[in-house]
């Protein structure tokens, strides 16, 4: 069977794919179905899997429920991380050419407030006021043009190359070239680690 899921469905997919179920998965959660929505793609996960990439601003709960309903997933090359650290995503469908960015609404908080000011607990409240808000209380969209590059396709395949440095393989056209020498990045200066 394909197609979409109903909510109560895409909640429990998301329970066990982050751990738990909080306001910050529902909110990822309807983003995602939005996107889609938006986009006017009945199967994401499925029969659509190959045409969506998904880019999000944020490495919290509400992208691992993007992942759930979308199926963009980072081994699969489908979902791209930007830490703007903004809870965001854009969702591109490459047989469109076209792309749409959805942005949860800092109002939606204080909504969530207003509608249920009796439960004390923000979380249960928020999560609550996120199943049943609109899309258009709940997040402000945006057509904009994603330009990706071949090498950050999904199936994308080209040689490796080796860092004349450390002697590691590098993919996707990930190396620089500096002073002359083909350089993996972390050899180029880019390390996010120190080695001991």
């Amino acid at each position: 069977m394909s197609g979409l899921k109903s909510f109560d469905e895409y909640v429990a997919l998301a329970g066990q794919a982050h751990g738990h179920i909080c306001a910050g998965q529902i909110l990822g959660l309807r983003m995602a179905l939005y996107g889609v929505k938006l986009l006017e793609l009945e199967d994401p996960a499925g029969r659509d899997r190959k045409r969506l990439v998904t880019y999000v601003e944020i490495d919290r709960c509400a992208t691992d429920a993007i992942a759930v309903v979308t199926g963009c997933r980072i081994g699969k090359r489908s979902l791209k991380f930007r830490d703007f650290g903004k809870v965001a995503a854009t969702f591109c469908d490459l047989e469109r050419q076209r792309a749409v960015r959805v942005l949860a609404r800092e109002s939606s908080k204080d909504r969530a407030r207003e509608l249920y000011p009796e439960i004390e607990d923000k979380n249960r409240q928020q999560m609550l006021a996120y199943r049943e808000m609109a899309d258009q209380e709940l997040f402000d969209c945006q057509w904009v043009r994603v330009e990706i590059p071949p090498e950050d396709l999904p199936g994308f395949k080209a040689p490796r190359a080796v860092c004349q440095a450390c002697g590691e393989g590098i993919n996707f056209r990930r190396e620089l070239v500096r002073e002359g020498r083909l350089l993996c990045r972390a050899c180029a200066g880019e390390r996010y680690y120190t080695p001991l």
